[in-house]
């Protein structure tokens, strides 16, 4: 709404393989290995080599080497050891990896089977999840690290068998928060007046206003909603868009040119009030005519502004419009939620999520037990790396969450 304003700015994750841990009763007998077809192997857990840290493997298979022993480095008092095969060639290409562990463990043990696939000429990302993995894209080759931990010698595990198959599914896309830019925020203000979806300002309120009606969520939603990050990466909100602004309307400046409703000669990205400020396009003027006085591209409620990015002065950000992204998604409950760097409540807050914000869900993580609006759980999402919230304030989700 044209104003005039003080103030303007297998895994869903690529690269996840996980494996089903069956621990088995100690007097089950070994399971026979299976004649290697390429797509169907079995971990090659005798052969342990310079790669690897503090195993061996016995008659009775694979176990730690020192059951006393602690890694110089490690906060809890675990010892640990990790075994990393050979990367196995896929007789076929295949985007899921299925896997049966046959173990023992005494109580305070624990076996994690994580994995990597290679595609497109790089290796992917390790990852540890329970149940099956689902690629983005297929993998040529997949390798396998078995991790062991004990609290104490007589929780050691022991791995007999590693078994596998490779095979082809329809492919879970990971979330992406879409594009992002870097343009200069301004505080909104305007406490007790009507945002453009009829949302009455409060005092420390979260949202944002972009200038362009394509852009506006109803309101107590977050069909549309940003991401907005100080340069430093810092501090981060995830806020709904409820109102329009600053300076122009018709501004869709996230958009290219094909589809821009105004100014389709600037680069995507740059906001008409930036370029009329930085380098006197349109005359300086905004659409309305008015000389324009700052570069902003987004405005901030106090709220956001004071409280999730913690500014005490305008300042450039940098702004993922999220609608534009892809994957799974959910909806915050109850907010503004704050924003762990890690999967627990004793972990840094990095931000905040706003209430109705649409968020991104890249995967989910085992943390912390929390009590929400919704549920009491023990899952974390993990929005972004290092942006964690409880799934207890999450509702709604749409697509598939995987195992990070």
């Amino acid at each position: 709404m044209p104003r005039p304003r003080t103030s303007r700015p297998l895994a869903a994750v690529a690269g996840a393989i996980a494996a089903v841990l069956a621990v088995s009763p100690a007097s089950a007998a070994p399971l026979a290995e299976p004649a290697a077809t390429g797509n169907t192997w079995s971990a090659a857990l005798t052969v342990v080599d310079s790669d690897d840290v503090n195993v061996r493997w016995s008659g009775a298979g694979l176990g730690l080497a020192d059951a006393a022993s602690r890694p110089a480095a490690q906060r809890r008092q675990a010892a640990e050891g990790m075994l990393v095969t050979a990367p196995h060639p896929l007789a076929a290409p295949a985007n899921r990896v299925r896997a049966d562990i046959a173990a023992t463990t005494g109580r305070g043990g624990a076996v994690e089977v994580a994995a990597r696939g290679w595609r497109s000429g790089a290796w992917t990302e390790w990852r540890s999840v329970s149940g099956e993995a689902v690629f983005d894209q297929p993998v040529t080759r997949v390798q396998i690290r078995v991790a062991l931990t004990a609290e104490r010698p007589s929780a050691a595990p022991t791995v007999r068998t590693v078994r596998l198959v490779a095979d082809s599914v329809a492919a879970v896309t990971a979330a992406t928060p879409g594009l992002t830019y870097r343009v200069y925020a301004t505080r909104e203000g305007l406490v007790g007046g009507t945002t453009a979806n009829g949302h009455v300002i409060v005092s420390r309120d979260h949202f944002v206003a972009l200038p362009s009606a394509r852009g506006l969520a109803p309101k107590n939603t977050g069909d549309y909603t940003v991401r907005v990050c100080t340069t430093t990466r810092s501090r981060c909100e995830y806020a709904p868009v409820w109102d329009i602004g600053p300076w122009n309307t018709r501004d869709d400046y996230w958009n290219p040119s094909s589809t821009r409703e105004m100014w389709k000669d600037l680069p995507q990205g740059r906001p008409e009030a930036q370029a009329a400020y930085q380098s006197g396009y349109n005359g300086g003027r905004d659409q309305f005519g008015r000389t324009v006085g700052s570069p902003a591209g987004i405005d901030l409620a106090d709220g956001t502004f004071w409280d999730g990015l913690l500014l005490t002065d305008n300042a450039w950000v940098d702004v993922a419009y999220l609608w534009t992204g892809t994957g799974a998604r959910g909806r915050i409950g109850s907010g503004p939620l704050n924003i762990r760097s890690g999967p627990g409540t004793s972990n840094p807050v990095v931000g905040l999520a706003a209430t109705y914000a649409n968020v991104p869900i890249e995967c989910s993580v085992v943390g912390q037990s929390v009590s929400g609006p919704y549920r009491t759980t023990t899952q974390w999402n993990r929005l972004a790396s290092g942006h964690f919230v409880s799934h207890a304030y999450i509702s709604g989700v749409t697509g598939t969450v995987a195992a990070c």
